[in-house]
């Protein structure tokens, strides 16, 4: 099997014709690569029941069992993301902050890409045709590693990936997979500074942190952390259920999906009984704290867990959920900021006031008014797929599609000009 150095070293070469590569050219790839896939669509989705049979069998998690599932509406959604990268705007190229400066040099900001980007994901196999269509969109070429649990599914997506870069005549090396599954190999992976530019983990918060104080690479990080709905008191309880039961569960083992629910003290017992039979009727286990225990204990909630203080401090990743109760929406500040607030939280609101102090002082990446967690997403926010959730506060926050994989040059231009 080829050497990490060596693979990384030919897509750090195949960089260089991607960087150059025109919109028609990239478009036309990535549109090949989407009628790839569903013409392998049979081949993918047994690899895939072979790495979730195999979950199933070592005893893994729900959370990501479900993560590593390819249901039939995943599968579209992926083919689908791809083609929606292949239609969105190329950021190459864009010029933008342009200025004559007195000595008569004018000079811009030219979108260039970022070069190499390695990408370090568990679970999800769409991951592989996902970051592989945005980089190629955004000029890069990608290093990809995912996780064991995948590796059938990952190698029959990638098997689409490098036919279609060979029938256009690009570098297969664009994108490139770490085809083994041995766990140092990501310890490798992170010493390829000399031709990785920057590394992308996708998974849980133990591997970030491992990326973090393991990378000789510039580490982007993100993709974990608690999020929450506070409730305020001017808040429409009826209007408040379905969208707090959306965050919940429309999908509970997303990064997006709700952790904490928040609810003024005064709106606790008329909040909490109307969340009782929607809550029941999705098997939704509730640690409830303060003074939101008794209201579930009264009415007989059949799910319910006394909370405590560290459960404050969870990503879930399924149908789990705080509820607690706060003075206002100070109490609500300081909780966020006390517990890990850094991914997606929202207020339910209908005072503006209230909702500007919530916003201003959320240090989250991601911050709703009136609306679901769960909307946290590239496909979501128009970008087409993301290759992250960035929880991070230099370069890119939020999800990472085409423009965040970018930066950018100078370009100074004068009449054979000379400084004085």
């Amino acid at each position: 099997m080829e050497s990490i150095a060596s693979l990384c070293r030919k897509t750090q070469a195949a960089s260089f014709t991607t960087a150059v590569l025109s919109t028609a050219k990239k478009n036309q790839l990535l549109l090949n690569l989407a009628a790839k896939l569903e013409e392998r669509e049979a081949k993918i989705m047994a690899a895939n029941q072979r790495d979730v049979s195999a979950a199933q069998a070592k005893g893994l998690a729900p959370a990501l069992v479900d993560r590593l599932t390819l249901t039939k509406a995943r599968f579209n959604e992926m083919v689908n993301g791809v083609r929606q990268v292949a239609s969105l705007t190329d950021p190459i190229g864009q010029t933008f902050d342009g200025r004559v400066t007195p000595t008569g040099l004018t000079i811009v900001k030219r979108r260039v890409p970022l070069g190499v980007v390695g990408v370090i994901y568990e679970s999800r196999p769409n991951v592989t045709a996902d970051i592989a269509a945005l980089c190629l969109k955004s000029g890069n070429a990608c290093v990809l590693r995912g996780g064991s649990e995948a590796i059938n599914s990952n190698l029959a997506i990638y098997a689409a990936i490098e036919e279609s870069l060979e029938h256009a005549g690009v570098d297969p090396y664009a994108v490139s997979l770490i085809k083994s599954t041995a766990r140092e190999d990501v310890q490798e992976m992170l010493a390829q500074d000399a031709y990785i530019d920057v590394i992308v983990p996708r998974g849980g918060e133990a591997l970030h942190r491992f990326c973090q104080h393991n990378s000789a690479i510039p580490v982007i990080v993100g993709g974990f952390g608690i999020s929450h709905i506070y409730v305020a008191k001017s808040a429409s309880l009826n209007k408040a259920v379905p969208l707090i039961i959306n965050a919940k569960v429309q999908k509970p083992s997303a990064c997006n999906a709700l952790d904490t629910l928040l609810i003024e003290a005064s709106r606790v017992e008329e909040m909490c009984a109307l969340l009782i039979e929607p809550l029941k009727e999705h098997q939704v286990t509730v640690h409830a704290h303060g003074a939101c225990l008794p209201v579930f204990e009264q009415l007989k909630y059949p799910y319910l867990q006394a909370g405590v203080a560290e459960d404050f401090d969870k990503e879930w990743l399924s149908l789990t959920l705080n509820i607690a109760p706060v003075e206002n929406v100070q109490a609500a500040i300081e909780h966020l900021r006390a517990h890990h607030a850094m991914h997606s939280d929202s207020i339910l609101s209908n005072d503006l006031a209230e909702v500007d102090f919530f916003v201003r002082r959320a240090g989250s990446a991601c911050v709703y008014v009136n609306a679901s967690t769960r909307f946290t997403d590239g496909g979501q926010f128009g970008l087409g797929a993301e290759v992250a959730i960035s929880t991070q506060k230099l370069h890119a926050r939020g999800p990472m599609a085409l423009t965040e994989l970018t930066t950018y040059q100078y370009v100074c231009s004068g009449d054979y000009l000379c400084r004085g």
